[in-house]
């Protein structure tokens, strides 16, 4: 389940080779940063659609449009045939794949999204990875840093597991659904073609082509008529 190849077709990314090595795919947040410093070709060939800032250090693919207000600080890797919508706020450590959605108001930092993922509305995606046709919904927030001290843990064979990271938002392996306004915790792993229902507050490991979802139902009664 931790494997890279166990929640990715590592296929459909350009940059396998980050998870060289990788014991557990969370391994690979750790690497991102030296393998930008190493990889990164300074070229844009995408077109804008208003003023947006681009730092020094990024590359952007051929067909990407980079909408008005867009802050891309990097170093970050864009792929082909993205599209940066309006105000989204791409921070430093950040590979994304082709035809990738990183919407409005979005802001992601130190990930790597396979090609076609997408953070398309009001999404915060921090250390983390998202698979080949990820998708989360409007207003999910990918929590990466717990409010006490010490690292994030996973449970692996019915124990704690020290990660080793600090900072680790959430694996969403391929074709992962994640619904509108769900917050997923530090240290989530969501499997191949799971979905998370909207609002749902995740903890932990959903395994592969799982559904969570709240148990309340919805209450409806009569409408009182006015006087």
């Amino acid at each position: 389940m931790f494997k890279p190849s166990d929640l990715f077709d590592l296929a459909q990314t350009e940059h396998a080779a980050i998870f060289a090595d990788c014991q557990f795919a969370w391994e690979a947040l750790k690497k991102i940063e030296s393998y930008l410093a190493a990889n990164l070709k300074v070229e844009l060939h995408n077109t804008c659609e208003g003023v947006a800032f681009i730092g020094e250090r990024v590359f952007i693919g051929e067909g990407t449009v980079v909408e008005d207000g867009v802050m891309i600080k990097g170093p970050a890797i864009i792929g082909r045939n993205c599209q940066i919508r309006h105000n989204a706020y791409i921070r430093e450590n950040v590979i994304i794949g082709d035809g990738c959605v990183v919407g409005n108001s979005t802001e992601i930092k130190n990930s790597l999204l396979f090609n076609n993922a997408a953070a398309p509305h009001f999404n915060y995606v921090g250390d983390s990875l998202l698979g080949y046709k990820a998708h989360v919904g409007a207003g999910v927030k990918i929590s990466n840093f717990k409010l006490f001290p010490g690292n994030i843990k996973v449970e692996k064979d019915g124990k704690p597991f020290d990660t080793g990271l600090r900072k680790f938002g959430a694996l969403l392996g391929d074709g992962a659904e994640i619904g509108c306004n769900a917050v997923l915790n530090p240290g989530s792993i969501i499997g191949r073609g799971s979905v998370i229902y909207p609002n749902v507050f995740w903890r932990g490991v959903l395994a592969a082509n799982k559904i969570a979802k709240n148990k309340a139902e919805v209450e409806v009664g009569a409408k009182k008529s006015k006087c």
